[in-house]
């Protein structure tokens, strides 16, 4: 019994989260909070407040929240998860078969694993996050080296020179080689 909880304290001590997310959470809490007392503070100065209208500012300043709030990614070995408010997307890194760039209003990296999971990450958070980054990247090579990743090497370089470009940026930034 003792060996299997020592077994989930390890595997949970070995979890990586990403350390801007509580705060990306306050601030669309805060913005959604905000919206809603101008909201009812222009109602109650035009003093046109109204139950119905209290709820309909309450659901837009919910539906704002909910656009705002950034997934949580979260990685284990072997193991990327994103976690939304309804619904958490993992894939096993250690069975990766894509990897492919999303374009759009934000560019998102789409992986892929063997067993038909799917998740769609920020790049900002890995960038931001080392350690979430060299999980990733440790297990990215382990699959391109036993060529498990068929589509995806490309992105994964492109990646990669961007978190080394970012981190040779902040090394100078700090040392004041500017």
């Amino acid at each position: 019994m003792r060996r299997i909880s020592a077994r989930r304290a390890n595997s949970r001590a070995s979890v990586v989260r990403d350390s801007g997310w509580a705060a990306d959470a306050r601030f669309a809490v805060a913005c959604a909070v905000t919206l809603l007392g101008l909201l009812l503070l222009m109602d109650a100065g035009a003093g046109r407040v109204t139950v119905s209208r209290a709820a309909l500012w309450a659901a837009l300043a919910v539906l704002l929240f909910v656009v705002l709030l950034p997934p949580e990614v979260s990685a284990g070995p072997g193991r990327l998860a994103s976690r939304g408010l309804l619904r958490e997307r993992s894939v096993r890194t250690d069975r990766l078969v894509s990897a492919r760039w999303c374009d759009g209003v934000g560019q998102r990296l789409v992986l892929r694993d063997a067993d038909g999971g799917r998740v769609e990450v920020d790049p900002h958070v890995l960038v931001a996050n080392p350690p979430l980054w060299r999980l990733l990247d440790e297990d990215v090579r382990a699959c391109h080296a036993r060529g498990l990743l068929l589509c995806g090497a490309t992105a994964m370089r492109q990646l990669s020179a961007r978190i080394d470009r970012e981190t040779a940026r902040t090394v100078f930034k700090v040392s004041d080689l500017n």
